[in-house]
């Protein structure tokens, strides 16, 4: 079984496992702040509030330390325990159509880490239209973007038309002096252009039902 914990929930639970396999027992809030790196013990407190309503953790009656590991959670498996990453929501992108900011502008959009490379940053769209469905990218579907100004043929990028003012989500070409966007649909031709800005690539895709 796969958990997904936000980031800091598991540093701190791994804090806890170290702690407990050392010493027997848990730490105190003020010691899992210590070596988190945490300026307040409140907001370890909440964190393992989280990790106990997660059943990674349990009260206890002990003074002080009212917690205890949950007795399915060993230390191996801390390795099946996928990091997360809240990154932000943009908007709708789709063919032919400038992007559509979202209309909370403090929107995010939390995905396991390791879809984005360690340290680059990246952010989510969500796609509007069918121009990308014979790649499996459908309407509602959300693509997950690490930023990048090239491409290479093939790649799947989020590209502005400087000529038209438009962003559109295509397969990246280059043929001669021109950059081809092609869609994944035989329904839909694709674009040719001269002044395209990559803007990123897709490196992931997730799907609400």
């Amino acid at each position: 079984m796969t958990f997904v914990l936000y980031d800091q929930e598991r540093r701190v639970l791994e804090t806890i496992v170290q702690y407990i396999n050392r010493h027997g027992y848990a730490p105190l809030l003020r010691e899992i702040a210590e070596i988190v790196g945490l300026s307040s013990p409140a907001t370890v407190h909440e964190h393992v509030i989280a990790l106990i309503e997660k059943g990674f953790l349990i009260k206890t009656g002990r003074f002080k330390r009212g917690f205890d590991l949950a007795p399915q959670l060993k230390k191996r498996e801390l390795d099946n325990i996928e990091s997360t990453l809240e990154l932000p929501l943009f908007g709708l992108i789709a063919a032919g159509s400038p992007l559509e900011p979202h209309p909370d502008p403090s929107a995010t959009f939390i995905v396991p880490a390791s879809m984005i490379s360690s340290g680059k940053p990246g952010y989510a769209l969500k796609v509007k239209g069918e121009s990308m469905k014979d790649d499996g990218i459908l309407d509602g579907d959300y693509v997950i973007i690490e930023y990048a100004e090239s491409a290479s043929d093939g790649d799947i990028v989020i590209a502005f038309l400087q000529d038209t003012g438009f962003t559109t989500l295509k397969r990246f070409y280059k043929e001669g002096e021109h950059i081809v966007l092609k869609p994944a649909n035989s329904q839909m031709q694709p674009i040719y252009a001269k002044n395209v800005t990559i803007q990123g690539k897709v490196v992931g895709l997730v799907r609400k039902f």
